[in-house]
């Protein structure tokens, strides 16, 4: 019987020290975007996030991505459907919205309010949490003062809101016909491995700095 309760003791003991696994050392992040970071027409797994994924494991940052982002997105469309994203802790924010409100002709002014709210109400929930503002540009068949406007907002965002700026996401990708699907607008999936790497370049030295940055005390 003395033994058996010993046992019994050495199991609990073992389930006690097994317990205190905190998941909340998980870093997250949260991609919102449209199409282009859904990974419209291919598997979610050639999606850039999922490549993301893998690139921080691979380096050995403990983070989960989760990809919040829908085809046809607009800035607008992102205001209405954040709230739900909110209920969990975020700390990295990849903002990716706002060329199919260009396509559209929505004014700058609206594009950029929009934008900001999004920042905004991310913020209010996270207050640390990193924000990195995907940049995006406008085919350059029209040097109008939209096309100009449409590019430069995203830099001013990233300035207003101390956020990281990838100042052209679809670098080396964009009007390219062997990175694009046959729409010539969407990525196929190795053109989502150079997104990836445009990402990466800028959320890897974040991602570190995040996940060792020091927790707060605990009140004793």
């Amino acid at each position: 019987m003395t033994l058996l309760l010993a046992i019994s003791l050495v199991f609990l003991a073992q389930s006690v020290t097994a317990a205190p696994r905190d998941i909340s050392a998980v870093k997250r992040i949260l991609v919102f975007g449209d199409s282009l970071s859904a990974g419209f027409g291919l598997k979610s797994s050639e999606a850039y996030p999922a490549l993301l994924t893998q690139k921080l494991r691979d380096t050995g940052l403990n983070y989960e991505i989760t990809n919040a982002s829908q085809s046809g997105g607009t800035t607008a469309g992102g205001v209405q459907r954040l709230g739900p994203h909110l209920k969990r802790k975020i700390d990295i924010f990849i903002l990716e919205l706002g060329i199919n409100d260009a396509f559209r002709g929505v004014p700058i002014a609206q594009i950029r309010n929009n934008l900001q709210e999004i920042i905004d109400r991310v913020k209010a929930k996270n207050p640390n949490a990193r924000i990195i503002v995907c940049g995006m540009q406008l085919p350059n068949y029209a040097a109008d003062d939209y096309v100009f406007g449409f590019g430069q907002l995203y830099a001013d965002l990233a300035a207003k809101n101390n956020a990281a700026l990838i100042p052209y996401f679809l670098a080396g990708v964009g009007g390219d016909p062997n990175l694009n699907q046959p729409d010539r607008v969407h990525p196929n999936a190795a053109g989502q491995k150079i997104l990836a790497e445009n990402v990466w370049r800028i959320l890897e030295p974040i991602a570190r700095e995040v996940a060792t940055a020091e927790a707060p005390a605990r009140v004793q």
